[in-house]
């Protein structure tokens, strides 16, 4: 059960954060086509995600604290404290989670374009471009028949 103050509930909460700012990041960058989209988001995702080995001194000499935590904090707080060990380990490792990251974004990308491609015929699309008759009695496809207004 999550109680207060538990590493549980830390990591819950860095997930449920993370997700915030995938799908948030995802909405930001709708000016890039879908293929640099999800390549952008997937790297994003994995430096987010990667986990790296860290160490802590404690108050007492001698005495240290080792754990996991995200990358890209355990880089960011190395670099913060100047500790150069930290970085060593952390950086590839939020590096090689970027890579994983963009190669799954660009396999998602593949898979659902496939999945969306197929066939040529408009029902394998979800029906979207309904049929329609125009005024000369031709069926003629929405997507195809569009005509924009013209002023006279």
């Amino acid at each position: 059960m999550l109680i207060s103050d538990s590493l549980p509930q830390l990591w819950l909460s860095y997930f449920v954060l993370s997700l915030l700012v995938l799908v948030t990041g995802y909405l930001g960058v709708r000016f890039l086509p879908r293929l640099p989209r999800w390549v952008v988001t997937g790297a994003v995702a994995g430096m987010l995600w990667a986990v790296a080995p860290f160490t802590s001194p404690l108050l007492e000499d001698g005495e240290h604290y080792s754990g996991l935590a995200p990358a890209i904090v355990v880089v960011a707080v190395g670099g913060l404290q100047g500790d150069g060990g930290q970085l060593a380990v952390a950086t590839p490792l939020l590096l090689v989670g970027m890579a994983i990251g963009g190669v799954l974004g660009a396999l998602l990308w593949i898979w659902r374009r496939g999945r969306n491609s197929g066939g040529d015929n408009d029902a394998s699309r979800g029906g979207r471009g309904k049929q329609r008759k125009s005024r000369s009695g031709n069926t003629q496809n929405d997507a195809a028949g569009r005509r924009e207004p013209v002023l006279n």
